[in-house]
């Protein structure tokens, strides 16, 4: 990773060591940094992508279910900065609904259009009750690249129940402190923005993995409309892009994009999962 981008955990660090936590832990808990990309309506990054647009399509693709929250430049968004095997080229749709109006289905889906499809215009469809009143909020926005760091803020990141005791990652007793140090800490080291691609998903649900928890809910085939044959186990997936709502009456809700990390290196973004969470 970027030595600059890991300096930036320098107030991190300072707090975990004035809370008396053994400066082992506290660079091995840094050592799982990893890069993401925060995606910002302003600054003098690039332009990597926007927030909604027109919705372009190949003739023979099936109409989307979900509104087009946002349109991703695949060139844009290299492995180094992301920590995901993207498409090296091509357009990678988002799409989704905050808000469960069928608790039987996911949140959204994910369309990748390779580069030099043809495609034309659709009309978008309205398939909710409150979709209008919504949609009227959803950005329209160019969407610019921040390389931003990410680390783990559920206080079980990485963990398992061994004979009755929850164990974290090796040699970290201390790991439910850090997590809350991160929660102090990161508001004064990661880029403010509302997408986020790659890295450590995140909500105010800080006792539970978002990732994990889609993962088993694909396995389980909760909310999920994918082919569930052979499912990695949910180590295997990884966050897509996290979507911080924050419209009118939908403060503190997010969306993720989930993805076995092996379909997302093979282009399969038939069984990627969206979940939207809510705690109104």
């Amino acid at each position: 990773m970027n030595p600059e981008l890991v300096n930036r955990l320098v107030p991190f660090r300072a707090e975990a060591l004035r809370r008396g936590i053994p400066p082992r832990e506290v660079e091995a808990w840094i050592a799982a940094t990893r890069p993401c990309a925060t995606l910002v309506t302003r600054g003098d990054g690039p332009v990597v992508g926007r927030f909604g647009g027109p919705l372009l399509l190949p003739a023979d693709a099936p109409d989307p279910w979900f509104p087009l929250l946002a349109t991703l430049d695949c060139a844009a968004l290299p492995e180094e900065v992301t920590g995901l095997p993207l498409p090296a080229d091509g357009r990678l749709l988002l799409f989704g609904f905050p808000e469960l109006p069928n608790y039987m289905g996911p949140a959204g889906e994910v369309v990748y259009i390779p580069e030099g499809t043809p495609v034309e215009e659709r009309t978008a469809k309205n398939n909710y009750a409150y979709e209008e009143l919504i949609c009227e909020q959803l950005p329209q926005e160019e969407l610019r690249l921040a390389p931003d760091v990410s680390l783990a803020s559920h206080f079980l990141a990485a963990s398992e129940e061994r004979g009755g005791e929850v164990v974290t990652l090796p040699g970290h007793p201390h790991a439910g402190e850090l997590a809350e140090t991160w929660e102090q800490t990161y508001g004064d080291i990661v880029v403010d923005g509302p997408l986020h691609i790659g890295g450590y998903a995140s909500h105010e649900c800080t006792e539970t993995d978002p990732v994990l928890d889609a993962a088993e809910e694909a396995q389980d085939g909760r909310r999920f409309r994918g082919d569930a044959t052979e499912l990695p186990a949910p180590e295997g997936w990884v966050l897509l892009a996290q979507w911080d709502i924050g419209l009118d009456g939908r403060e503190g809700s997010t969306l993720h994009w989930v993805i076995p990390r092996q379909d997302l290196a093979e282009r399969r973004f038939d069984r990627a999962h969206v979940s939207f969470f809510w705690n109104p």
